[in-house]
């Protein structure tokens, strides 16, 4: 069997072509930049009003039946009454899980959620929600100030944020601050791979750098390591 190497292509729909259409003249890209400082200032002034943030993030696709979705509940719950604000993209799966949990534990429960064509609606447990326009914007404020980031099993856009919370810390741009990954089972071989191919074949990564992140399997090792968190400021 020959390997098809074709690039695969998701046509868009027409409602996406017009909002990826680029700006065509100056006046257009003011606007632009206006909107986005317009979503910077608004997202600040929403974690103005919160403290000691975690940040959760998952798969949107991860059911109420599953064992993520009732850890990521549960663990909610926890650093709610613990005194701890949740944040999330504010949408189903992991984030409703995390909204939920503080929720029920008494705390605030914020959720920043993205505009999109195939529209994602803010899950019910919110208390507190921001929709932003721009994916980066949103990933800035979801980052800005929280005092740990838990990572749950997800997809494409887990890993980008994983990814980028993690190379800011190595780079500086980002005090230390602990990210938590959920689930050895899911992200053991990913984490395999980057030691074996990029840390001691390629030297690509350093070694120290393999202690950014700490990977967990139970409730209670996640909320041990949120508790003992620093205060930190806005990046």
């Amino acid at each position: 069997m020959q390997e098809n190497n074709q690039v695969c292509r998701i046509p868009l729909t027409a409602e996406e072509s017009r909002t990826q259409k680029e700006p065509t003249d100056i006046h257009e890209l003011s606007w632009r930049i206006f909107r986005i400082m317009a979503e910077f200032v608004d997202g600040f002034q929403v974690l103005s009003e919160t403290s000691k943030e975690v940040t959760f993030w998952g798969g949107t696709r991860i059911k109420p039946d599953s064992p993520w979705y009732k850890f990521a509940e549960e663990l909610g719950e926890r650093v709610a009454k613990a005194g701890f604000t949740v944040i999330t993209g504010g949408g189903p799966g992991i984030m409703e899980a995390g909204n939920k949990g503080a929720k029920k534990g008494g705390g605030q429960s914020i959720g920043f959620n993205i505009q999109l064509p195939r529209e994602q609606n803010l899950n019910k447990y919110v208390t507190k929600g921001h929709a932003f326009h721009y994916f980066f914007s949103r990933k800035v404020m979801m980052a800005a100030s929280a005092q740990a980031y838990v990572f749950f099993p997800g997809g494409f856009g887990t890993m980008d944020e994983f990814f980028e919370i993690v190379t800011l810390i190595e780079t500086g741009k980002m005090q230390k601050t602990p990210v938590v990954c959920v689930g050895k089972e899911f992200w053991s071989g990913l984490f395999a791979w980057v030691k074996k191919t990029q840390v001691e074949k390629y030297e690509t990564v350093n070694k120290a750098d393999m202690c950014i992140f700490q990977l967990v399997d139970t409730i209670d090792e996640a909320f041990e390591i949120i508790s003992k968190s620093e205060d930190r400021n806005f990046f």
